[in-house]
């Protein structure tokens, strides 16, 4: 049958892969007697394997399992290889009357004492002892012995079947009489072979006997199989006729051709057929849960294997479960158990495992996990988000959202919460056991893990394990956990229970030792109790035959291994052994059996070994002949682990021993990159889908190109089903072969492998990739394509993981640099730009760089799942960053490795403040909760926690730290206390007056003086040392004013005070004149700031911040003027070396001043989207956070001067106007709002600075006329010549002190209003030359005053669209003075815009509601809503060139683009910016932001998409709903020809019957 073998595993196997790859699902075809010699393939041994390989395939094949080819060949019976003691006895009496079978009997077979009972061994050709048998004599030989026992009545029916069955019924008896399922049977049929046969009695078609006669007896026994095939598997089996040729099957053979092609079909329709029905009936899981179970029968079951001979351990079983008592009632530590590869940790913990459920005599949850053995416990990100669902769903908790399991830090935090909240539930236990911590992220270097909490809660406990000397995994979490006593040895076991150990495993494999090998076992290992020295004692000591002399074994564990070693390669060749082992340590997870074996096919050195003597069965492919490998395999047992990763299951080495063996002597440098290669070719698919691969074998003489049929390696076997194995191998072998331009070809610089790896396995796997990478490539751009895809993280959360906004995100932060690095970011762009371009559906494409790109002052953005930011502060020296946060956590961020270092749990409440003291290695932290706690940085644990209850949560709070006598000073209200930082004991405590509360405390160190200010202004004086009330006194400059904020100033001993009024005042514990005035400011102060020597001083109000330069009178302004933002400051922080100061405003924005250059505003950043509260600063570093915002962001001031490809204007004002389709950009000058600043684009610098005579307070551009409009505070418009700007027009406002709020150009650019609160003004825009003028007004209309006017629109008709701040919008006609209202909005109108036709019109509000508007009937066509919990409200919106689309700019920094035809959603992009205002184009639209880029977005609609492909179908926050009226009634709306206009209509109310919700 070798042709038909040929043609199922040359063509319809590869068709079978395809189909279950599509399906996620490995495949693997299994026929161990491809590539053999038939002597080989008719070997017990051989039978043997192939019926564990069908059994193996029968529990694991979700589809066919078990495929069979009969032809008309019973086939040779194989001889036993061992035959039990009783058997050999009765068999042996049976031929005593035939001295020749007997003799031969005799020599053929040895005594075994060692097996249990003992049994008798079929000894090998070219056995010294024992001459090779003759095979078909000693067959028929105990087929007679065993036909006359059997007749008898001496042995059983299952007995006789060993010596008649040939290996074809073997097989067909398990897979396919048997009843099992996935099952198929082909029957090849000749006809009239009998006359063929008695025409030429040599064809080899049936079996014969030895003198060439038909065998009859196996011509009869195989007839007997194929009826009961038919009767008893009648749906199995299915018959092909064969015609007779004299070559049998001949594929060159027209009609054989046929009936090969005929038999791969029918194996791929029976095989897909089975695989589908299978794939129905599966219970439909969740993908989450689904891979989560599978993970934990894995790991209960490896446990259990761990287990399965354990011994010994009791007294350490003991003392770790009166561990576990002793602390489950309050908080502790982790417990590590510590010891040297090998000696028994697993087993220990497996074991703990089984008991923990009755320890602690309550409900207990235990969770195990044996790390590194699965993909859900091989890497963090995959430990904790398996731990946080797992615990989830047994505590019946809601289970973590995806943006939680898509981040590492989140999942940290999350982590610890669940921890506490498990705690609290007070009624169960929980104990996590982690076996081999050291196997945890096994590509990072030996360090503690930082999320692991050093101090676990109540009820809940941490088991670890980590290896000593194994790269200091050990000594890393000792260090971490600080306690001795929380890190336990696990040593050998004694003597005598390491001789259990290994009777015990001799007993269960049914072996047992003569005497003198059990004393040369235990003479080889004096005193020896490590099991895993033991374990390979059995290992050798098991295939000893009682006849056997075996060597004696080495002492050593690492001997014993090499022992091992040396034992394989002389069984099955070292070439095999060295590189089998050596493939699957070189792999990065392991490798599945399909894949090794396919690996193996495109070796040329392994397929030179096993084809030295004989040649491949086929001429046209190649394949290593797996049953090498299965025998390797099963000698090598419980050294390889089976991993379920990656849809598959891989074999890796299991002990680190071996491992360890394996790397010294099989990969030195040249071999282990020798290995990478062919590893690399093989999951990069370079010789796959019929590509053929240059080979010479000896048998051969000459070179050959043949396919090696290895499986095809797609990037996607289908839509949703991505290529896991290829993503995670591919680049580590590449970079392993040294194949570094491979590497950034095909792999990091293909847009298709970036995206595909993102979607099926995240952001964070990508750039853990590019991490591996990135010491190993020259050259700046592979850090600059990482930065990128960090900026690219909120958009990816926010949207889901979408390959358009992969592809668009890199293609806007890219594009403008693409010139300057040609070999990664140049070809990067170019793919992106071709896949959207030819993108089947409709997008917005960027045609400029237009996104923030890297290479700036952005350093880290650290996200967390903690509610909010509400307390910063630096380590500078240990480069740790701690967060304090509303739900009571305290975080410790490696702020330069972008981790966790440590969570911190002490508080309940919100943490008010924390406080970094010791050089960076303590800090202090004060809650809402009334708990003060004091933490070691370096090791994550409390020093101390003291609780001062008993004042209601409104009372005002402040915490100041004396280092140099080591107290701390916390004020709640009118009580401070004063703690020892060294004891914790109280010092002395201040109850002060609570009918006048004190409201700030500041601590004047130099003079051990402690200052109170009351609400009402009184000061009090303390002793910082004793608390003894020293003086009290009221302010003199400041009498009864409200105390806002205060600012010690130690060096001059004062302390600077805000008050409502405005006044600053300098108050001093002594003197004459204990307090000053040092300035009044306009508004009352939010916060004053100190520069850490003292010399600057800033204090921010309103929407101002005002500094101040220190002098020997306190303090004088500087600079002259203050600086301006658009909304209320936060809080501010100086710079290094003063010469900055960073601001943080309620608009999210954090802007950075020149203080040498006089306050000039150097660059505006985002911040992480909610007002930004706090700012802290370590040297060039600032780090800024909100309240609001669960992560926070960290920037390099240093970075503020690279350049920048695009250059960002920098306009916080949102007016800005775009002239020359996006070459210019006009806003107001930062700082001086009277002044416009004239923005190159193309050249990133400012072209010009035009006076105005007062505050700028809209902007637009006429490109016809090429005028510049900026309407003003005094209600004047300027009209500045875009080209000529020396004549000025001015159109001066209809009554004194109105501001201009609005104004629009029509479509044609020949109309003009300008509106003010509750006037409106039209005017024609007349060409002239050499400049256009502005003449009228038209018209003037007033609207009904409380409501102002918000946008204006008008139309060429002289008609005015208007919207209310009430969300009123009407339509006003100038010619006839007619008002058409329009439905209202239930907000203020933010937008409204007609379309190029004037038929339509469309208005957006603050609540994120557009209309569209028919003008002709004044009538709402659509109503469309974009609910969005993120920050709803639309800002802009226009029309496209044709109509057909509407452009809207939305408050939640993204751009949509809607259907005018019906509402339809078309695309929505994430622009990370609020648009300010859109600009239509001929193909999309130019549209200015609020981080000062211009979009340039060309939109293309295929005339034909799937409507599956919802612009929001993965977006995290928001819903797009669309109402309209009856389909009969648009269509009569859209055909009716009004003659008449909106002025001879009378207002009607819109008609509504359906609401289409699109989700």
């Amino acid at each position: 049958m070798d042709a038909e073998r040929e043609a199922l595993l040359g063509t319809a196997c590869p068709e079978l892969l395809t189909i279950c790859q599509k399906h996620g699902l490995p495949f693997e075809a299994v026929d161990l007697r491809w590539g053999l010699r038939n002597s080989e393939a008719a070997e017990q041994l051989t039978v043997d394997l192939c019926l564990e390989e069908l059994e193996r395939c029968q529990r694991t094949s979700l589809g066919p399992a078990f495929v069979a080819l009969v032809g008309d060949q019973y086939g040779p019976c194989p001889v036993p290889r061992r035959i039990e003691e009783k058997e050999w006895e009765v068999l042996r009496a049976q031929l005593s009357t035939r001295p020749r079978d007997l003799e031969l009997l005799i020599r053929c077979f040895r005594r075994d004492e060692n097996s249990v009972p003992p049994s008798y061994v079929l000894q090998a050709v070219g056995n010294e002892e024992a001459t090779g048998p003759d095979e078909p004599t000693l067959t028929s030989a105990l087929r007679t012995a065993a036909q006359e026992a059997q007749r008898l009545g001496l042995i059983s029916q299952e007995q006789w079947q060993r010596y008649h069955h040939s290996g074809l019924q073997w097989e067909l008896e398990l897979g396919l009489l048997s009843g099992a399922p996935g099952a198929m049977a082909f029957l090849r049929e000749i006809p009239e072979l009998d006359r063929h046969l008695l025409q030429d009695c040599a064809l080899a078609v049936v079996d014969r006997l030895p003198d060439g006669c038909v065998d009859v007896a196996a011509q009869d026994v195989l007839s007997g199989l194929k009826q009961r095939m038919t009767q008893e598997r009648p749906g199995a089996l299915r018959v092909l006729r064969l015609p007779w040729a004299r070559d049998l099957v001949n594929p060159k053979n027209k009609a054989h051709a046929c009936y090969l092609h005929e038999l791969g079909e029918q194996f791929v329709k029976g095989a897909s057929l089975q695989l589908l029905q299978r794939l129905r009936e599966l219970p439909p899981n969740p993908p989450g849960p689904a891979r989560l179970f599978e993970d934990i029968r894995h790991h209960l079951w490896q446990g259990a294997q761990a287990t399965r001979t354990f011994i010994g351990r009791q007294e350490l079983l003991v003392r770790l479960g009166q561990r576990l008592r002793q602390d489950d009632g309050h908080s502790h530590g982790p417990l590590v158990l510590g010891g040297t590869p090998g000696v028994g940790k697993t087993t220990v913990l497996c074991k703990l495992a089984e008991q923990a459920a009755g320890l602690l005599g309550r409900k207990t949850v235990t969770v195990l996990r044996l790390l590194g053995t699965s993909q859900g416990s091989s890497d963090t990100r995959g430990l904790l988000a398996g731990l946080c669902l797992q615990l989830c769903l047994a505590f019946g908790l809601p289970t973590p959202p995806s943006q939680v399991l898509q981040a590492h830090a989140r999942l940290a935090h999350f982590f610890h919460v669940l921890l506490h909240t498990v705690s609290r539930r007070n009624f169960e236990s929980l104990v996590i056991l982690l076996d081999a911590v050291d196997d945890l992220d096994p590509g990072h270097p030996a360090r503690a893990i930082p999320w692991l909490p050093v101090v676990c809660p109540p009820r809940v406990h941490l088991i670890l394990s980590a290896c000593s000397g194994w790269h200091g995994a050990l000594d890393a979490q000792r260090a971490a956990l600080g306690d001795q006593d929380a890190c336990w040895e696990v040593g050998p076991l004694p003597v005598d229970q390491g001789q259990k150990m290994v009777q015990r495993l001799l007993a269960e494999a049914g072996r047992t030792l003569s005497p003198a090998q059990h004393d040369m076992l235990w003479a080889s290992l004096p005193e020896c109790g490590h099991p895993g020295r033991l374990w390979l004692a059995f290992h050798e000591a098991h295939s000893w035959a009682s006849f056997s002399v075996p060597w004696p074994l080495a002492a050593t564990a690492e001997e014993a291994t090499h022992q091992l070693c040396a034992r394989l390669e002389l069984t099955h060749g070292q070439l095999l052994v060295a590189h089998v082992l050596g493939y699957l340590a070189a792999s990065r997870h392991g490798l599945s059996e399909a894949e090794l074996k396919d690996v193996l096919s495109l070796d040329d050195e392994a397929l030179l070994a096993a084809y030295r003597d004989w040649t491949p069965p086929s001429q046209e492919m190649l394949r290593f002949p797996p049953l090498l490998w299965v025998r390797l395999r099963q000698d090598l047992g419980h050294y390889l682990v089976q991993r379920p990763m990656h849809g598959t299951t891989l074999l890796a080495i299991a002990h680190r021993q071996l491992a360890e063996v394996v790397q010294a002597r099989y990969l030195s440098p040249a071999k282990a990159a020798a290995r990478h290669h062919v590893l690399a070719d093989f999951f990069s698919g370079a010789w796959s889908q019929g590509t053929k691969k240059h080979i010479t074998l000896l048998c051969v003489g000459r070179p050959q190109s043949l396919d090696r049929k290895v499986a095809p390696q797609p990037l996607w076997f289908s839509d949703s089903v991505a290529n896991e194995r290829k993503l995670a191998e591919l680049p580590y072998h590449l970079l392993g072969a040294g194949r570094k331009e491979e590497l950034l070809r095909d792999v990091l610089g293909d847009m298709s492998w970036l995206s595909c790896r993102v979607l099926s396995g995240g952001l964070d796997a990508l750039l853990d990739d590019v991490d591996l990478c990135m010491p190993h490539v020259d050259g700046p751009e592979l850090g600059l394509v990482r930065e990128t895809l960090e900026l690219c993280r909120p958009a990816l959360e926010l949207r889901g993981a979408e390959k358009s906004v992969l592809y668009t995100e890199l293609l806007a932060r890219l594009q403008a640099s693409a010139p300057l690095y040609p070999v990664l970011v140049g070809p990067l762009c170019q793919q992106a730009q071709a896949w959207l371009h030819a993108c089947p559906f409709p997008l917005l494409v960027p045609l400029a760089g237009c996104l923030t790109p890297p290479g700036g002052p952005l350093y880290a953005t650290l996200t967390g799942c903690h509610r909010g930011v509400t307390a910063l502060a630096w380590s500078p020296e240990e480069q740790r960053l701690v967060v304090g946060a509303q739900d009571g956590m305290v975080t410790v961020w490696d702020v330069q490795k972008q981790r966790v270092s440590y969570v911190l749990m002490g508080h309940t409440g919100e943490v008010m403040c924390v406080a970094v003291l010791a050089r960076g290695t303590l800090a202090i932290s004060a809650s809402r909760d009334r708990s003060l706690c004091l933490w070691h940085l370096l090791s994550g644990r409390e020093r101390w926690t003291q609780r001062d209850m008993g004042l209601p949560d409104s009372q005002p709070f402040s915490l100041c730290v004396d280092e140099a006598h080591g107290v701390v000073y916390v004020a709640w209200g009118s009580k401070v206390s004063a703690w020892s930082l060294q004891t914790s004991e109280l010092v002395f405590r201040i109850l002060g007056d609570t009918a006048n509360p004190c409201v700030c405390t500041a601590v004047l160190v130099s003079r051990a003086r402690l200052l109170t200010l009351s609400k009402s202004g009184a000061v009090s004086m303390w002793s910082s040392a004793t608390g003894q009330l020293q003086g009290t006194w009221s302010l003199s400059t400041t009498p009864e004013e409200t105390l806002t904020c205060v600012v010690p100033i130690q060096q001059q001993g004062r302390v600077i005070a805000g008050f409502r009024s405005g006044s600053l005042t300098m108050v001093s514990p002594d003197g004459v004149h204990r307090d000053r005035l040092l300035d009044r400011l306009p508004e009352a102060p939010r916060f004053l700031v100190l520069a850490e020597d003292e010399s600057l001083l800033a204090a921010g109000f309103g929407t101002r911040v005002r500094v101040f330069l220190a002098d020997s009178e306190g303090f004088h302004r500087f600079p002259a003027a203050d600086l301006e933002h658009e909304d209320v400051v936060e809080t501010a922080v100086f710079g290094l070396q003063n010469n900055l100061l960073v601001t943080g405003s309620r608009d999210g924005l954090v802007q950075v001043w020149s203080l040498s250059e006089q306050g000039v505003l150097l660059d505006v950043l985002e911040s992480t989207g909610g007002p930004v509260n706090l700012l802290v600063h370590a040297g060039t570093l600032v780090a800024s956070a909100s309240r609001q915002s669960s992560s926070l962001r960290v920037w390099d001031l240093s970075n503020l001067q690279q350049p920048r490809h695009p250059v960002a204007f920098l306009d916080r004002t949102g007016l800005a106007a775009v002239s020359h389709h996006g070459r210019y950009v006009y806003f107001p000058k930062v700082g001086d709002k009277s002044k416009i600043t004239v923005w190159d684009v193309a050249e990133g610098e400012v072209q010009d600075v035009l006076d105005v005579s007062s505050e700028v307070r809209c902007l637009e551009v006429a490109e016809g006329p090429k005028l510049l409009l900026a309407g003003l505070a005094s209600g004047a418009m300027l009209g500045f010549p875009l080209d000529a700007r020396q004549d000025v027009l001015c159109v001066p406002p209809p009554e004194a002190h109105k501001p201009v709020v609005g104004m629009a150009l029509s479509k044609r650019e020949d109309r003009l209003a300008i509106a003010y609160d509750n006037i409106v003004l039209v005017l024609d825009v007349v060409p002239g030359d050499p400049c256009p003028a502005i003449e009228g007004p038209v018209c003037i209309f007033y609207t009904q005053l409380p409501e102002t006017v918000t946008s204006v629109a008008v139309l060429d008709d002289c008609r005015v669209l208007y919207g209310m701040t009430s969300g009123n919008l009407f339509l006003y006609a100038c010619t006839n003075s007619q008002v058409f209202p329009l439905e209202a909005h239930g907000s203020p109108i933010t937008c409204v815009d007609v379309s190029h036709s004037e038929l339509l019109a469309v208005s957006g509000s603050q609540e994120g509601r557009l209309c569209l508007w028919d003008l002709r009937a004044c009538e709402c066509r659509l109503e469309l809503d974009h609910v969005s919990s993120y920050c709803p409200g639309v800002r802009c919106a226009c029309f496209s060139k044709d109509d057909k689309y509407v452009f809207s700019g939305l408050e939640d920094r993204s751009v949509i683009v809607w259907s005018v035809l019906d509402g339809t959603l078309l695309a929505s992009q994430f622009v990370h910016a609020v648009v300010t205002r859109i600009i239509p184009t001929s193909n999309g639209f130019i549209a200015p932001t609020s981080h000062g880029y211009i979009l340039r977005q060309r939109f293309q609609c295929p005339a034909s998409w799937a409507s599956q492909q919802y612009p929001l179908r993965n977006f995290q926050k928001a819903v797009w709903r669309v109402k309209c009226r009856q389909r009969q009634e648009l269509a009569a709306g859209a055909l009716q020809d009004s003659s008449e206009g909106a002025q001879g209509r009378k207002p009607k109310p819109n008609k509504r019957s359906q609401v289409c919700l699109i989700v």
